[in-house]
């Protein structure tokens, strides 16, 4: 695999109010996955059964997904212990996993959400990214990116809302939105 190694790992931050952060991540998850590369995405937050985790299971081992949350909605203004267990977990395993270098591409989803609300600590995520191994490539999603973090990236991508169905009444799709 050191053959097919990206000759320099960039940071790449998905933001904003609109919907496709998680969507784009994914879309360059397969594209890497379709180039020899090796993909892990850690989700932050999530807990319910995803197209994206069941997609993830048939393109294993080339590319793994694991989902940490509840499947009920966070109080983000007093999340729950087990919430704030299940961010740490998450932290935990992207360190370790960054560090050990096996991967290419490393996606972080919903992490700034996480951050934005104190679930996780910022000076962690901000130390993984400066000391991962100049090959991994990193991408972070969710809304309320840190300033620290973009400030820090190589590419920042802002979804805005323009128009959106949900605004009409059309509840969220299987297959569409999870």
């Amino acid at each position: 695999m050191a053959g097919k190694r990206l000759s320099r790992g960039l940071i790449q931050v998905y933001t904003g109010d609109g919907k496709g952060k998680t969507t784009c991540a994914l879309g360059l998850a397969m594209r890497a996955v379709g180039q020899g590369l090796k993909v892990f995405m850690v989700q932050f937050l999530k807990g319910r059964d995803t197209g994206e985790a069941r997609a993830a299971a048939r393109l294993a081992p080339d590319l793994t997904l694991q989902s940490f949350g509840r499947p009920a909605l966070i109080d983000f203004q007093a999340p729950a212990p087990e919430d704030l267990a299940l961010a740490r977990e998450a932290l935990d395993l992207a360190k370790e996993l960054v560090a050990a270098g096996e991967h290419d591409l490393v996606i972080l989803d919903e992490i700034n959400l996480a951050l934005a609300y104190g679930l996780v600590p910022l000076a962690e995520v901000l130390e993984m990214l400066k000391t991962r191994p100049p090959w991994v490539e990193m991408v972070l999603t969710g809304r309320q990116a840190p300033p620290e973090l973009t400030a820090l990236a190589d590419l920042v991508t802002e979804m805005r809302p323009v128009k959106h169905y949900h605004a009409a009444g059309v509840p969220g799709r299987r297959g569409i939105e999870w």
